[in-house]
């Protein structure tokens, strides 16, 4: 099992780059392509909520949980 990261899927429906996410939410772009390419092991809910406001969506839609074929 684990959770997949779209938040490129949302960055392109709302036509809007990292680096513009990033200085809107006050967090390095940096640290967003790391969420961003799944390389964290988790996301604070405050910046959630920041990413969320920002590209007017649900966690649902930036955050999946996959089931892997041998679980």
């Amino acid at each position: 099992m684990k959770i997949v990261i779209n938040l490129d899927v949302m960055l392109a429906r709302r036509k809007m780059r990292l680096k513009e996410l990033a200085a809107t939410i006050g967090v390095t772009e940096q640290a967003l392509s790391m969420i961003k390419t799944n390389k964290v092991k988790g996301v604070r809910f405050d910046t959630l909520v920041k990413i969320c406001d920002v590209l007017d969506c649900q966690p649902g839609d930036i955050l999946e949980f996959v089931r892997e074929p041998d679980d």
